[in-house]
């Protein structure tokens, strides 16, 4: 796999040129992280990085287990505080009480006491931004008809399910009219239902103007859903762009067979691919469009005694740029998964 395919540009690293397809230019930004770094004794688990994230726009915050995420978001929330950099939320420092008062945030899990009902739950955290009365009643009940409860309003949450839950968390993470909203894994172990109200949720949410930070291992809802996303592998952003250019170009899958490969080629042609799946006698080679990159798996095919059946022009997903990324900064680390000789999956 071509190095230059993963590095992002200077650019890209800074936050800079890279506003949604489609903004105003004088539009403001709601998230502004600059030079960030946050260190726990020896392990540095946020390493330098910047990026920018505009007002009305999602974006997504990915990468794999352990990357920096979790920290990222905790240091925006002004949970834990920065070893070095500066972050501005909505203009201000991360954990100013103004600016946390026009923000929310949804874990992946939300905790409630099932014995409470979801107007209750709802109703309770109005409470603590200060609303009562009638108009606390108002808000609940409008914001249990937004995210589809309006008939479980008065029903325990022991009765619920994990879609319905996460329907009371985003009610209770919308009642203080938040601007800028933090979700972590919002449709992670939803039903095939529950999972597209919740992304169609999501984008009404962004229709009202609101600015969404996604963090989520559910990469076909961020490729729907998002404006621009971030790839983070050990504590670095690795890519950062709008999620059409990132997706553009597309792959190329060469079907080959009767391939004599040695261990010493097949490592080779790991370097030269993003993906390859052994079928019986059957190699399918997954690499970039570009003339070079077909060009030298051609050739390698030919130089390993095999024969072209095929060769299909494929669309790139935000999934096959993940693994790129992930499995690049794996490679640079160390830490690759040891794949059988002729086999490599993503």
């Amino acid at each position: 796999m071509a190095q230059d395919t993963i590095i992002p540009s200077a650019d890209a690293l800074s936050g800079n040129g890279t506003a949604p397809p489609g903004f105003d230019p004088g539009i403001g930004k709601a998230i502004e992280i600059k030079n960030l770094v946050k260190q726990y004794k020896k392990v540095t688990a946020v390493n330098n990085i910047s990026l920018d994230v505009y007002e009305g726009e999602i974006f997504g915050f990915l990468g794999p287990n352990g990357a920096g995420k979790t920290t990222t978001i905790k240091t925006l929330l002004g949970l834990i505080f920065p070893t070095a950099g500066e972050v501005l939320v909505l203009g201000k420092p991360a954990g100013d009480i103004d600016v946390k008062e026009k923000l929310s945030y949804l874990p992946e899990s939300p905790y409630f006491y099932e014995h409470m009902t979801a107007s209750e739950v709802v109703g309770f955290y109005g409470s603590l931004f200060g609303l009562a009365g009638a108009v606390k009643q108002k808000r609940v009940d409008e914001l249990l008809d937004l995210v589809g409860l309006q008939n479980a309003g008065k029903k325990s949450l022991r009765a619920f399910s994990k879609g319905m839950l996460q329907r009371v968390g985003i009610a209770q993470a919308l009642i203080n009219d938040p601007k800028v909203l933090f979700f972590d894994e919002p449709t992670s172990g939803l039903d095939p239902v529950a999972h597209r109200d919740i992304r169609d949720l999501i984008l009404h949410l962004k229709s009202e103007g609101r600015t969404i930070f996604l963090s989520s291992h559910q990469l076909s809802d961020v490729e729907l859903v998002c404006d621009r996303v971030s790839i983070l592998h050990g504590g670095k952003i690795r890519r950062l762009g709008h999620v059409d250019e990132l997706i553009a170009g597309g792959n190329v899958e060469i079907v080959a067979e009767g391939l004599k490969a040695t261990e010493a080629q097949m490592a080779q042609l790991r370097d030269l691919s993003s993906k390859t799946e052994l079928v019986g006698d059957t190699l399918t080679i997954t690499t970039a469009a570009s003339t070079e990159s077909k060009n030298r798996v051609l050739d390698w095919v030919r130089t390993a005694g095999g024969n072209v059946l095929s060769m299909t022009q494929t669309r790139r997903t935000l999934e096959d740029i993940f693994y790129e990324v992930v499995h690049q900064g794996e490679l640079e680390t160390g830490t690759a998964f040891a794949v059988p000789s002729v086999l490599e999956k993503n």
